[in-house]
């Protein structure tokens, strides 16, 4: 088969379970910055508004509720870090479902409604809320037997607070003890939608009158997260492992002849080590929309593929220097290379 009917993709990623790394050497780039370097990033969190629609996004905290209540044997009694615990809710959560000391996180000033909010719910007595950041801040423990977080961003990997969530792991996670989520996948699936290549590409061809071409060389790089109607995607996602060696899956076309104008990449997050009742949600197109929507990758000039087809290519996600938490996604794509912006 002609490789410029392929698209397989290739990335990397970790197990966050694993015993790697063990200390402060592996250090990311988002935990070597000053903390009036990062001052945007955590002021946009003690925004009310960003809280209420997390909480209200009943996909994410129900599945984060339903892994805690549905698996107390997990917590029974163990010692419990919440990275990043926003107003508490998932500290709460844990302390409900059984564990006996739970300490929470986080740099932006919502910490202190959070404070408030276990105190309301007389839940003091055992959950710690300490401000700061986790590179930062001193523990009461030395360690902890389960670190929670909700550090997912869009695309997955966009705000780097992974960093956060694996330094924490490298310097406090006990032996033998866990980290949740513990599984993640990035799915990405070629999409048909015409009209949204028309609206947002071809758009600049003419633009009452004038050519306007030119503009899409700067429009193109621009990753666009948005809700995608689920009958645009023309082939079955290819699933990438969050494992700590590289995974090469590839799009398998579902449709007859079409044309695709842009991929779209989504996560899905799954709670399963020593779980009785696993959990798992997704942020794809097919399944109720949450807060992170999905991640779309326009094409400059769409490419015509026909059924059964495999489209083979490779993903490279990096960081962006001048900005760690957010990503650069370069795309090798047939005769193309083209490098997105998520941030």
């Amino acid at each position: 088969m002609d490789d410029l009917h392929k698209l397989k993709l290739l990335a990397q990623g970790l197990v966050l379970n694993a015993d790697v790394g063990r200390g402060t050497g592996a250090l990311g780039a988002v935990a070597e910055l000053r903390e009036d370097e990062d001052e945007a990033y955590f002021s946009s969190y003690g925004h009310y508004s960003i809280h209420e629609e997390m909480l209200k996004d009943t996909v994410r905290t129900e599945s984060y509720r339903d892994f805690m209540y549905l698996n107390p044997e997990v917590f029974k009694d163990k010692v419990v870090l919440d990275v990043g615990c926003g107003t508490g809710i998932l500290s709460m959560f844990a302390a409900r479902a059984g564990a006996k000391m739970v300490i929470g996180v986080d740099q932006s000033e919502i910490i202190y409604q959070a404070m408030d909010i276990v105190r309301s719910n007389q839940l003091q007595d055992r959950v710690t809320l300490i401000k700061g950041r986790i590179e930062e801040v001193k523990l009461p423990v030395e360690k902890v037997d389960i670190i929670i977080s909700e550090w997912m961003g869009y695309f997955l990997l966009f705000e780097s607070m992974l960093d956060s969530v694996l330094y924490a792991r490298d310097l406090y996670l006990a032996e033998g003890g866990s980290v949740y989520p513990d599984r993640c996948t990035i799915s990405l699936a070629a999409v048909g939608d015409t009209e949204k290549h028309q609206g947002r590409i071809a758009f600049w061809d003419d633009v009452y009158g004038f050519k306007m071409a030119c503009m899409k060389r700067a429009v193109v790089p621009e990753a666009v997260v948005q809700v995608l109607k689920p009958d645009t995607l023309i082939s079955k996602p290819a699933v990438i492992q969050v494992y700590t060696h590289t995974h090469t899956r590839y799009i398998e076309r579902k449709k007859v002849t079409e044309i695709y104008w842009a991929i779209v990449g989504y996560f899905d997050i799954f709670f399963d080590r020593d779980c009785g009742n696993k959990v798992v949600f997704s942020t794809g197109p097919q399944v109720t929309k949450t807060h992170w929507k999905q991640t779309v990758f326009l094409l400059e000039n769409p490419i015509p593929v026909q059924a059964g087809e495999e489209l083979q290519g490779r993903i490279t996600v990096r960081k962006n220097k001048k900005d760690p938490r957010s990503l650069f996604i370069t795309f090798d794509l047939h005769d193309m290379k083209q490098t997105y912006s998520l941030q």
